[in-house]
């Protein structure tokens, strides 16, 4: 049994909310720094080694395509990049939501990954983008302050299927300025529940996800988190919380 649609749902939004903090801030004047490449991000990302043998990798929109099954499938999962379904009841996440929905931006270096748990639960996502130091602390700033003015928030994932999620802020990793927070729902008696966290890393920003059918299973939320967490910090060679770019030869130095 995989994860009910609004959870699939939310787990797009957090995502798309991620790449918003891309596209938002206006230009500034001084030199760029050297940023990560799309590559170098993503072998910062949590991968099936990092979490264990119990989860497995989802395919993102550029992988192979499976051979189609002689039967149809019903109601296919979306894959991490996929359209949101309508948020409402937070105004502030939803406008960065629609804002990047609807508008692309321009382009960044992002990479951006799921791993899904047997059954499909738990569910881990992960997205970090690059971009200038001076709009990642707008950007990260403005999602901080959604984190901490949404209480209620509804995904319209059909009419069926609608579930509004309470939102409580939470401290997921070692840093008590890293803003996160819980969610919680139920949909046709099935409890839902999520975590979700940002981070930044100098030029890059980080939005991980655990999402869980009938379970609030904190622990390994946070655990997880701080794997998520180290990993960027060993691989991009930078600390949590810090507003430094990696210096150049650091980034050039990165494995691809």
């Amino acid at each position: 049994m995989s994860l009910p649609r609004p959870l699939h749902a939310l787990t797009a939004a957090v995502l798309v909310a991620a790449a918003t903090l891309g596209p938002a801030g206006a230009a500034v004047a001084d030199p760029a720094p050297a940023l990560p490449s799309a590559d170098q991000l993503k072998s910062a990302l949590l991968g099936v080694d990092d979490l264990g043998p119990d989860y497995t990798e989802a395919p993102t929109p550029d992988s192979p395509s499976p051979s189609p099954s002689p039967s149809p499938s019903p109601s296919p999962s979306p894959s991490p990049s996929a359209d949101p379904t309508p948020v409402t009841g937070c105004d502030v996440l939803s406008a960065l939501i629609t804002m990047h929905a609807t508008a692309p931006g321009p382009a960044t270096p992002q990479a951006e990954t799921e791993l899904d748990g047997q059954d499909g639960s738990p569910m881990v996502t992960e997205s970090l983008t690059a971009e200038d130091p001076g709009r990642l602390t707008t950007d990260f700033n403005t999602a901080t302050d959604a984190f901490k003015t949404c209480h209620t928030i509804t995904f319209n994932a059909g009419t069926e299927d609608s579930v509004t999620f309470t939102v409580t802020p939470v401290t997921l990793g070692d840093r008590q300025d890293a803003p996160a927070v819980r969610l919680d729902g139920t949909l046709a008696g099935v409890q839902l529940n999520a975590f979700v966290g940002i981070e930044r890393f100098g030029t890059v920003g980080m939005v991980y996800g655990f999402f869980q059918r009938e379970s609030s299973d904190a622990q390994t939320a946070s655990m997880q988190y701080r794997t998520a967490v180290a990993k960027v910090e060993r691989t991009l060679g930078t600390t949590a919380g810090s507003t430094t770019p990696p210096t150049a030869s650091a980034v050039q130095g990165m494995s691809v």
